[in-house]
């Protein structure tokens, strides 16, 4: 696994940590976060939208963050990668999960506060949009032992350095859970040196600080990113599929506790199909790495509207070739800027699967 380093942060941070149960032990990077009960679970659904109006108490140009929550379920079937992002709003008119390529060879499924606007300016500043390009790494480079890849790296910083102006410009008290992620992007691709499939996520949390104990004004700003690598697992673990949750407090079991519980209507579409039945299995075993990647596909396009219901979804693979969607989202991806250097092979988010 890719290796990485974790400062230790201060105890008084107002965050709360989409940590998963159903991530499990696969990853290299220290976890400290505190066990959060039940009750505290249940508050943090009810005090997230406040992160987004708690602005609006002051007067005049003041900023306001918008929360895309949501699933994204991710299965690697040998050279490809199949991933699903279920819109599952906080709130009347939350923004969905989006999808941005974010160098040649990853995208980024964004969670969490990822849309910021100004009450005196309808125009919204998106984090996917205008992303700055990410140049390719020197494949040849010798990670850094206890420090997270450069690559990540690099990609982590990009997203900071966006995230520091609007932050900074949250002036009011915040009045949320303690170890939640004000933003969270899930890392997907391949990574550098014929290293394979991976799956990360990145999460921003924030520290705020009170200046005027007389004026109500607080000063936010955004703390270094910290990484988790859910993909590949540990050797020897089992090869099940990713996913993640944003807030982790959304309720319901995740697709491999529905197959491995033999879920009535999953076991009926597999019934009816002998390639979906072999891949349900591949997946129940741990295997999932080893199911017939179109199958696979197949497979997850089918489930999605068992467990999705009626919220809107998207999906996607990715192989050594490019991207390409099988369902898109509704709305056009902005056209990322053409850089000259990047080999015609690089992932896209504006090629079509052909029928």
């Amino acid at each position: 696994m890719r290796s990485g380093s974790f400062s230790p942060l201060p105890t008084a941070l107002l965050v709360i940590q989409a940590n998963l149960s159903m991530r499990g032990p696969a990853t290299k990077r220290l976890s400290w976060s505190a066990p959060i009960s039940l009750s505290l679970i249940c508050l943090a659904v009810l005090l997230l939208p406040r992160i987004v109006r708690a602005q609006e108490r002051g007067i005049g140009n003041e900023v306001v963050a918008d929360l895309a929550g949501g699933r994204v379920i991710v299965q690697v079937a040998r050279d490809r990668i199949i991933f699903a992002a279920i819109d599952q709003p906080l709130e009347t008119n939350s923004i969905p999960p989006r999808v941005l390529s974010i160098d040649s060879t990853h995208i980024g499924v964004l969670l969490g506060a990822s849309e910021w606007r100004h009450t005196d300016d309808p125009k919204p500043v998106r984090l996917d949009r205008d992303f700055p390009h990410i140049a390719a790494q020197d494949p040849h480079y010798e990670p850094y032992p206890d420090e997270i890849s450069p690559d990540l790296d690099t990609i982590g910083v990009a997203f900071l350095e966006r995230l520091r102006p609007l932050v900074s410009q949250l002036e009011h008290k915040i009045d949320f859970n303690t170890d939640e992620p004000i933003f969270e992007v899930v890392l997907i691709g391949f990574g550098p040196n014929d290293y394979g499939p991976e799956v990360w996520t990145i999460e921003y949390r924030i520290k705020q600080e009170e200046i005027a104990t007389n004026g109500d004004f607080w000063q936010t700003r955004i703390l270094r990113p910290r990484f988790e690598q859910l993909y590949p697992p540990e050797k020897h673990s089992p090869k099940t599929l990713v996913e993640v949750r944003y807030p982790e407090s959304i309720p319901g079991p995740s697709l491999q506790q529905l197959i491995e519980g033999n879920d009535p209507e999953i076991d009926d579409l597999s019934r009816g199909d002998a390639k979906f039945l072999k891949v349900e299995e591949d997946i129940g075993r741990g295997q999932a790495n080893k199911a017939v990647p179109q199958d696979a596909t197949d497979f997850l396009r089918a489930v999605l509207p068992l467990i999705a219901g009626k919220s809107r979804f998207i999906m996607g693979i990715m192989t050594d070739d490019g991207f390409d969607w099988v369902v898109p989202p509704d709305e056009p991806v902005e056209k990322v800027k053409a850089d000259k250097n990047q080999p015609p092979e690089a992932p896209s988010l504006h090629h079509r699967p052909n029928p």
